[in-house]
């Protein structure tokens, strides 16, 4: 790995009134929304709850398209980006030389396929290829061996229409579309040509053979029976320019400027979504210290469409998209989870995903809008060290934020021979940025993996065992488990892992039972009597909500059913489920 990008972040302080009119701090800027890496070319997918993001990688020090690796992050807040690392490459096609440009992905009958440019190594022309994996970050393989179509030009975008039928447009200098067939890795009808008129694309001036402003990167989306193709729009420098249609096939009218030429790249590209009830436009620019034309970021800004549907004119600003939600510190959450980061770098981790890594003294990492609710107990964290260790700093608001914890990382062996630290933590109470400072000697200190908090406790006590009175024995996940779907039962009280339960200010009872936090769920979000009470991921849903009684009854919000050991049984292994309320000593419970 590379540590000029940490160089040019750390010279950053030291540049010109001008680039700090675009940072007026970095602890405060979310655009552009990676900093590890240079990244450019943003194409965003929507996908169970979440926004997944595929972009390029400018390789440092870049003076021409220097791109070998396509990248995945994804997100559920619009603020935190998490990195998933890169699962395609150059190397994923054997038949290509180079250049991993510009490319776009899109799901259809559980599979992933991402759609991008590359040199054939045959023709040497341009040509596009398409990657195809299980799951939005992969790892993909080339789903044909072969490029699916070759004309020498770049910048494939794949839309599915409502009626089912995927187009796949690419081009530069012209734009072109196949009708893919439902396998998403052919087409029917030949390859058909949009004619790039003024009427549709508008007017350039100053070049014969452009008479339009069309350049490159189409994106196509449909809205309210409206066709959109989103594009950048007459090099150089680009602008982004849009047109409509009445059908994915045009034919087109020309609309006007989405984002103006702006930022220190010459080129930009454009990606739109509509999320959690906003719309956000995705773009490139060269922000970062050391960025430019070849070295360009990704950036994010929320929008509101027009009343009659045109598209408003959008800038680009520093701030970037406000959070959509709040970020949940309760839950295992990966250190490569960033909302903006000083000197790190990530990796991929022996433990599986990535980890952050080559951190040195006073490189950080934000994460953005944490709600610790009532208050935070104890950090927890997955750290490994072959140089000197250091110390975890937890501060909140700000690099040189309040101190609400220390957590010392001892040298493990290995920088990727993990060990768990923890330590306590007071004042991290209500909504704040937490930013995760490291410190220590010189050179590189430590790698961190994962993070998490505990909660203080509320309303139940400081947690710990939930004892049954009728039995005298605790509520207990069988043998640690983290699989979702365990039902929980009654078992002699030995104080393991199994048996220690935290109540959060939002009424959650939850268990670290083999390392992972699970929550205590009705299952299937059920109301009736007999419903089963299981371990599950925890998402914040009101059967995972508890109301626990001063009579000792532990009661869901949901279904007004209170925790009940299933036929009063008395024994190890007896059952928890749901009953009505009756006040029987198998309804009553103490959190000790």
């Amino acid at each position: 790995m590379r540590r000029t990008l940490h160089a040019a972040l750390t010279a950053a302080l030291l540049l010109p009134l001008a680039v700090a009119v675009l940072f007026p701090t970095a602890a405060k800027a979310d655009n552009p929304i990676i900093q590890t890496v240079y990244t450019a070319d943003p194409a965003p997918l929507v996908h169970d709850g979440r926004v997944y993001l595929y972009t390029g990688h400018d390789e440092d020090g870049s003076t021409w398209f220097d791109m070998r690796e396509w990248r995945v992050w994804s997100s559920d807040d619009m603020v935190n980006w998490t990195d998933h690392g890169s699962p395609m490459s150059i190397e994923t096609f054997a038949w290509a030389r180079q250049d991993a440009w510009a490319g776009h992905t899109v799901e259809r009958n559980g599979k992933f396929y991402w759609y991008v440019p590359v040199v054939n190594d045959a023709t040497g022309r341009m040509a596009i290829g398409v990657g195809v994996a299980d799951s939005p970050t992969g790892p993909f393989e080339d789903a044909l061996g072969h490029p699916l179509v070759e004309n020498g030009e770049i910048d494939p975008a794949v839309f599915i229409d409502d009626d089912g039928q995927a187009y796949l447009y690419w081009g530069n200098p012209n734009l072109w579309y196949v009708e893919l067939n439902e396998d998403m890795v052919s087409y029917s009808g030949g390859v058909n040509q949009i004619p790039l008129t003024t009427e549709g694309f508008g007017e350039r001036t100053g070049d014969s053979e452009r008479p339009t402003l069309y350049e490159e990167g189409p994106w196509v989306y449909q809205r309210d029976g409206l066709y959109y193709m989103v594009y950048a729009a007459e090099c150089c420098s680009e602008h982004i320019a849009y047109s409509t249609a009445p059908g994915p096939t045009g034919p087109w009218t020309y609309r006007g400027t989405v984002m103006p030429t702006q930022g220190s790249s010459f080129t930009n590209h454009p990606g739109i979504i509509d999320y959690k009830g906003g719309s956000y436009f995705f773009y490139h620019n060269g922000a970062l210290p050391g960025g430019g034309g070849f070295t360009r970021s990704v950036a994010v800004e929320q929008f509101e469409y027009n009343a009659d549907g045109t598209i408003p004119t959008i800038d680009m600003t520093a701030a970037g998209a406000p959070q959509n939600g709040v970020f949940d510190p309760y839950v295992r959450q990966e250190a490569e989870t960033i909302a903006w980061s000083s000197g790190i770098e990530t990796e991929p981790s022996s433990e599986g995903g990535m980890n952050i890594g080559w951190i040195e003294n006073g490189d950080y990492i934000k994460v953005e809008g944490v709600d610790f609710g009532a208050g935070a107990a104890t950090f927890n964290a997955s750290a490994a060290s072959a140089g000197g260790g250091g110390t975890v700093e937890l501060r909140l608001d700000g690099p040189e934020g309040a101190l609400v914890g220390s957590c010392d990382v001892p040298v493990t062996g290995g920088w990727q021979t993990w060990q768990a630290v923890t330590c306590p933590v007071s004042g991290a109470i209500g909504k704040h940025d937490l930013y995760l400072r490291f410190t220590g000697g010189s050179g590189h200190l430590f790698n961190v993996d994962w993070w998490r908090f505990e909660p203080s406790g509320s309303g139940g006590g400081t947690g710990g065992e939930v004892l049954g009175l009728g039995a005298e024995k605790c509520l207990d996940v069988p043998d640690q488990s983290i699989e979702p779907g365990t039902q929980v039962r009654l078992w002699d009280c030995s104080g393991g892992p199994g048996q220690q339960w935290s109540y959060t200010p939002a009424g959650e009872l939850s268990v670290y039972s083999g390392g992972d936090r699970r929550c205590l769920d009705a299952s299937e979000g059920g109301t009736g009597d007999g419903t089963e009470v299981i371990i599950w991921t925890c998402h914040g849903g009101d059967n995972q909500q508890w109301d626990m009684r001063s009579d000792g009854s532990i009661v869901g919000v949901a279904s007004g059913l209170c925790l009940d050991v299933s036929g009063a049984s008395t024994a190890n292994g007896a059952l928890v489920q749901l009953w009505t309320c009756h006040g029987g000593s198998n309804q009553r419970w103490d959190l000790r």
